[in-house]
């Protein structure tokens, strides 16, 4: 039987960027340069995989959906341009809508972008114009179209895709404008690379053991409620190991701060709020435990708790979905507790039997990228050794971890504490990263947005003090705080990103997969007798990383790496 794109793979080449839409059951648009292609299948994900295994072009998609379609055919891709996660990169934000996305790269006014209320969905469209057009006269896209009608038929899913193909053109042109344009396009790609190992991550899930999970779950929080009536009681027993320990509050709500505050000045403790760190320097004292106790247990009971797992664990995997940036410094985010999960359940997190992880953690990232991203001599040097702190503790004649907490005070516009002092030290001994720093909390302080390494926009905004000169002060001084750090935050996550999608493809013939992104680690499941080649491979994967990365070649990074069955094992 002939396949629906036979003969298309001679029409195309590998140094052609190719714009893809597909819906299981309809077909698969494609487009390039001024050609289309239409083709009418069932099973769109393996025509796309014949043309991908004979041609290999750099395909383009609009965002999510298709990147999930992509992941789901019978190929692995790892060059391509996710046009809305290029967009985040370009405007700094999170939460557009392609109708927004379209609108802001063509110059087209936000304020006439037309939106469809429920009584249109149920009526159809009002506008003039073509229905069968993806644009509408004013050059908005259509809203029914976003909302699902360019996958009513091939051919409007040829026309869907030329206009991804118009939008990252559009987008390549913004970013020549950036300040390194080599390196911006290259930020463009991994996170284009980036966006289809969150749709990976989000269809495979994390592996988790059910049974221990339960098991967790009854320690901390007791067992599963039979009803709302047996509910309350559990809970009422959990809130009385506390109550209990402070006569005369038994009316007192634990999920009340003033509430709490009040029964702890009962006992005798005058504290300004009742923030964990505070509470933990008190955590000898029987009622500051029984409280802090309290609080894990009610924290796993209402957000990861039976409910939780029921939702979100199916087929032995914990699925939520996976974003590539988070919006502000474009770190990689995931929902369902994925990013958020308490220590005490990682030992949930299980290989499955034949299996082992890989766990790889990034170590001292911030200082090694602050070093490369300022090209600052002394503190690259820093970064030849293991420990990147020592050196530069040696340099200031402090303590180890004097210099650490001075250090991290930096990025993060910490100017008080012990570490204060070693501030002044830092400006003259490293004065080249300390002023790329200063700059841009300048420019925060001004309202000015600035860019990562990379090219990412992070934006400052603007506070509104009402004439309040203290206020005003505070709020510029918050904006040079989190645009110093944003700076230094966005390049890490850039750097993280290159690192991911490295090990994605060099994991692949190793039958070796990411299951899990938490901030600057990475867990990656492979078959138990290709653990230690994993390792190296991962621990491989960061010096090629580092090579495609780093303004600096002479910037040293480093992982630690170990080989666990569960996640908690790894220290």
């Amino acid at each position: 039987m002939t396949s629906p794109g036979a003969g298309l793979a001679d029409e195309l080449d590998s140094t052609d960027s190719v714009a893809v839409a597909m819906v299981d059951g309809v077909g698969i648009g494609l487009a390039r340069g001024d050609d289309q292609w239409a083709i009418p299948t069932q099973h769109p994900g393996d025509v796309f995989g014949e043309l991908h295994a004979a041609v290999e072009p750099r395909w383009v998609w609009w965002g999510r959906e298709t990147a999930a379609r992509i992941t789901a055919a019978p190929v692995a891709i790892d060059r391509g341009w996710d046009v809305m996660a290029v967009f985040r990169l370009l405007f700094g934000t999170w939460q557009a809508s392609l109708g927004e996305a379209w609108a802001e790269l063509n110059g087209l006014p936000l304020e006439t972008l037309p939106r469809m209320g429920q009584l249109d969905l149920l009526d159809g469209p009002t506008d003039e114009g073509n229905p069968d057009e993806p644009l509408l006269p004013s050059r908005h896209l259509r809203p029914e179209w976003i909302e699902g009608d360019y996958g009513t038929s091939a051919a409007r899913l040829s026309s869907w895709a030329e206009l991804a193909l118009q939008a990252m053109t559009l987008e390549e042109r913004m970013l020549a404008d950036r300040a390194d344009q080599a390196r911006a396009l290259s930020t463009a790609r991994s996170e284009s690379a980036a966006a289809l190992l969150c749709a990976e991550m989000s269809s495979s899930g994390l592996p988790v053991d059910v049974d221990v999970a339960h098991q967790l779950i009854g320690d901390a929080a007791g067992p599963r409620p039979t009803s709302v009536r047996d509910e309350d009681r559990i809970r009422g027993e959990r809130d009385r190991a506390v109550l209990e320990l402070a006569p005369g509050s038994a009316s007192l709500n634990l999920r009340n701060p003033a509430d709490v505050l009040t029964l702890l000045r009962r006992a005798g403790f005058e504290l300004p709020d009742t923030r964990a760190w505070r509470l933990e320097t008190l955590r000898h004292e029987p009622l500051i435990d029984a409280l802090l106790t309290w609080r894990k247990a009610e924290r796993i009971a209402t957000t990861f708790g039976y409910g939780w797992l029921d939702t979100h664990v199916r087929g032995g995997r914990l699925r939520g979905e996976w974003a590539s940036s988070d919006g502000a410094a474009g770190r990689m985010t995931a929902s369902a507790g994925l990013h958020n999960l308490p220590s005490v359940m990682r030992p949930m997190v299980a290989a499955p039997e034949g299996s082992r992880f890989v766990r790889a953690d990034l170590g001292q990232i911030e200082p090694r990228v602050l070093a490369a991203v300022s090209g600052d001599s002394a503190l690259i040097e820093a970064t030849r050794g293991d420990d990147l702190y020592s050196p530069v503790a040696e340099r200031l004649g402090v303590e180890r971890d004097i210099a650490k907490v001075a250090v991290l005070g930096a990025m993060y516009g910490a100017t008080t504490g012990e570490s204060a002092g070693a501030l002044s030290g830092l400006k003259a001994n490293y004065p080249v990263a300390m002023k790329h720093l200063e700059t841009a909390a300048e420019m925060g302080r001004a309202s000015q947005d600035i860019f990562t390494s990379g090219g990412r926009r992070v934006r400052m905004g603007h506070s509104r003090a009402d004439g309040d000169l203290d206020a005003a002060v505070a709020a510029a001084a918050a904006r040079g705080r989190y645009a110093r750090n944003a700076l230094i935050q966005g390049a890490a996550a850039e750097f993280f990103k290159v690192w991911a999608i490295t090990v994605r493809r060099r994991g692949r013939p190793l039958g070796a997969e990411i299951v899990l992104c938490l901030h600057d680690e990475l867990l990656v499941l492979c078959p138990a007798d290709q653990a230690e080649a994993a390792a190296t491979m991962v621990v491989d994967a960061v010096v090629e990383a580092a090579h495609y990365w780093s303004p600096r070649p002479d910037v040293r990074f480093l992982a630690d790496v170990s080989i666990v069955d569960r996640w908690s094992d790894a220290k």
